[in-house]
Formats: C-alpha cells, structure tokens, sequence
C-alpha cells in the first residue's frame, strides 16, 4: 500500500501547476488596460449642442423667426429681375427648404422700400457730413449692412440686436466668407444689456463726434422700451446727427400715431418726418400691391440739441475760461 504524503500550504505554493495559474493570472494584470477616467470638462463638451442643432432649436424663438421673415424678404428681393439692393448674404441664414419655396408676406415690399431708403440714407448722410465716423445700427441680428454697404473709410459700426441672433448669424456669415471691410470696426452690444449708453461708450463710441442712427428689425416689447432707446440716443447723438428707421405700431395705443411720435420725439430734441412708404415706391417707380401699411412706420429724425459730450465739453471750457479770468483779474490788482 502506498501512502500520499499531504500537502501543506507552502508545499502548495512550490508546486508547477500553482506556479504556472498564478504566473498566467499575474500577466493578465499586467496586459489589463487601465481605468478610463473622463474629465467633467468632456462631458459638459458632449452635452452642447452643435450650431446646427442650436440653430433649429433656435427658430422656435419669436426674435429667430422674425429675422429670418427679413432675411427671406432681402433674399426674394435679391433674386428679383430689377431688385432695389442686393443682398448677397441673406441665403446663408435660411434653410434649403426655404429657399426654394419662400412663401409671399405682404408686407415684403414695404420691408424692401424701407430697406432701401434706409440703405441709401445712411450713405448719403455719412457721405455728406464731415467727420462723421461713427454708425449705429439696432437690427434684428442678421442685419447684413456692415458687411455689404460701402462705408466710407475708418468707419466704427456698432450692432445693437439681440445676443442670441446675433450669435448664430455671425457664425453663419463667417462660414460664407462675409468680411467687415478692412478699414473699418465692428462692435456688438446686445440690446439686453440694461444700459446701452454705457456699452457704447466702453467700445469707443463718443458724444463728441458726428453719427448717425438706424433702427429697422429691433424687436421692441413695448412703448416704454423704445423710449428708453431714444432717450439714450438723445444723450449720445451729436447735434444735427440723424436717426433713421422703422418702427412698430403694435408698441403703443395711441390714436394718432403721427402726434405721438412728434410729441416722443421733440421731448428728446429730434424733429421727425414721418415717411410714406408710397412716397418712396414711386420715388423709384415701384407699383405698391398694397399701399397702406398697419405694421410699421417709416420715419426720420435729425437732432435739434446738443449731445451730452458736448455740453461737459463746454461746461469745462467754459469753467476754464472763468478761472483764467479770476486769475488774471487777481494779478492785474
């Protein structure tokens, strides 16, 4: 009879069979890839939205929506055979579909006419006026003027329009090659900001120097919203500066529409002209399908008083010249 001596652990250990599963389990930890840890930064990456997809969740938006009516009115008016402008940047913020089928509104041609004047005021004026450098545009955020208008040169042009529009609207021009022109600045103040005035200032704008004013697509909730806005280009607009625009009827309730305005506009020093979009169809030879507009109203203002700037500027002077006299008064006794 054969008698099997027992194992004792240590004997265990040293045996081949051991040796080897523990050799092979050995190497597997070994070869094992290491713990993937993703940063918090990845995840928050992985959780925003491309452009695209902003872009759609986007023109949910009531400020979305009705810049892209505008952007397809200028593309319509662009693709006609005798356009009153062109613009070459407004197919870029539309989607394919609605290129191609761009439904008729019927206040197109009275965006298109008020378009145009406005295009052709702001040159005129910048022309016109010496000096003046400086040029203020309250859009809707896809507002293409500073890239397709031929500003005169060393021109600053500030956009005030809503942040979120004018984000996505920019990338967008970008992508199509849109460019400033070279000897020109462009700023954006976002019309949320609750003192516009002070945005301007910081970005370089000054009371002391000629502008001049536009206002065509700027969402306005209310009467009191707009009269802030005049109120604040009272304060920075030199004097015999211009403002130029279109402005929603559905901000106020006033009856007599014309009235009210050149009451608003007089309490903060401009003279305006209410102008008839009929006035201007037939200016440029242009049949009106539909002559009345109860949407907007077309207007133009110059400025009667003296901007802020101004006024500082000569009150120093002015406190200047007494002190020289006080001073030279006390030495002749």
């Amino acid at each position: 009879m054969i008698y099997l001596k027992p194992l004792v652990p240590s004997e265990v250990l040293a045996s081949s069979s051991f040796k080897k599963s523990a050799i092979s389990l050995r190497m597997q930890s070994l070869c094992a890839p290491p713990p993937v840890h993703f940063p918090a930064t990845a995840i928050r990456r992985c959780r925003t939205p491309t452009l695209a997809v902003r872009s759609l969740r986007a023109e949910n938006e009531p400020s979305i929506q009705s810049a892209l009516v505008s952007a397809s009115h200028r593309l319509r008016e662009t693709n006609r055979t005798e356009p009153l402008f062109i613009d070459p940047y407004a197919a870029c913020f539309l989607p394919p579909y609605t290129k191609k089928d761009l439904d008729i509104h019927e206040q197109q041609q009275h965006y298109c006419l008020a378009t145009k004047f406005i295009d052709d005021k702001l040159l005129e004026i910048a022309k016109r006026i010496d000096g003046l450098k400086q040029v203020v545009l309250f859009t809707d955020g896809m507002d293409t003027r500073p890239y397709r208008l031929n500003w005169p040169t060393s021109t600053m042009i500030f956009d005030v329009s809503p942040e979120k529009v004018f984000e996505i609207a920019s990338e967008k021009l970008q992508g199509v090659g849109a460019r400033i022109p070279k000897s020109c600045l462009f700023f954006h103040i976002p019309v949320e900001f609750e003192n516009i005035e002070q945005r301007l200032r910081s970005k370089g704008f000054s009371g002391n120097r000629p502008s001049i004013w536009a206002m065509q697509g700027l969402p306005l909730e209310s009467q009191s919203g707009f009269e802030a806005i005049l109120s604040a280009i009272s304060s920075l607009a030199m004097n015999e500066c211009y403002l130029i625009g279109e402005l929603p009827t559905n901000i106020t309730l006033q009856s007599d529409l014309s009235k009210w305005m050149e009451k608003l506009f007089m309490s903060n020093g401009f003279r305006v002209k209410i102008v008839s979009y009929e006035e201007i169809a037939a200016s440029l030879g242009v049949v009106l399908h539909s002559p009345v507009n109860h949407d907007t109203v077309l207007f133009i203002a110059q400025q009667l008083k003296f901007s802020d700037d101004q006024m500082e500027t000569w009150r120093q002077e002015f406190q200047r010249v007494e002190e020289d006299g006080d001073e030279q008064g006390f030495e002749e006794l």
